[in-house]
């Protein structure tokens, strides 16, 4: 059985209100995610050993793959979040045309996924508050604990100056959960 399509309960996911709508998922979720919500880019942040195929309906180009585990620490034989990492996600969410949906997801759609949408709100919004695209996350997802290397060395790359990490520490730790729920943000914030 291929990855993508583990059992899941049957849910259908509202389509996006714009074209302009970051969709988070866990991977149990994705293929319904992009036959649902018609999404056109996808990241997938999830270690190396874990072989997600692009799918049907993406195309290559807009399947952005982080190959990484879930720390914030160095483990021996783990791959941490780098600086590439970020840069890549970075230029990815730049480059993201916004004519349909982007989704992002991790293993559970709580960590590495929720940091990289921060992240991605970021970029898009470099006028915006960092509590403000904080709060969103944390009003879409009660789950989303963000990956706080990822979101450290965003900060970093997008010179925001240790607002990002405030920002994220104050929206705190969030429900425990195994695996979050889909869930939408816009990809406009208010500055």
């Amino acid at each position: 059985m291929d990855i993508l399509t583990l059992p899941r309960q049957p849910t259908k996911i509202k389509p996006a209100m714009s074209p302009e709508t970051i969709y988070v998922a866990p991977l149990s979720l994705v293929q319904m995610t992009i036959a649902d919500a018609r999404v056109s880019h996808l990241v997938t942040l999830i270690n190396d050993e874990t072989v997600i195929q692009t799918p049907e309906g993406i195309g290559a180009g807009r399947h952005l793959r982080l190959a990484m585990n879930d720390i914030c620490e160095p483990q021996s034989g783990l791959v941490p979040p780098c600086e590439g990492h970020v840069s890549d996600l970075i230029k990815f969410a730049l480059a993201w045309d916004r004519q349909a949906p982007l989704l992002i997801h991790c293993w559970a759609g709580i960590s590495r996924s929720t940091a990289a949408a921060f992240i991605t709100l970021c970029a898009l919004n470099p006028e915006a508050s960092e509590r403000e695209a904080a709060r969103a996350l944390r009003r879409a997802s009660p789950t989303a604990y963000p990956n706080r290397l990822l979101v450290a060395l965003a900060d970093e790359a997008l010179s925001r100056d240790g607002r990002m990490m405030t920002a994220i520490e104050e929206i705190g730790r969030g429900k425990v959960a195994e695996e979050a729920e889909v869930f939408a943000l816009p990809a406009r914030l208010a500055a």
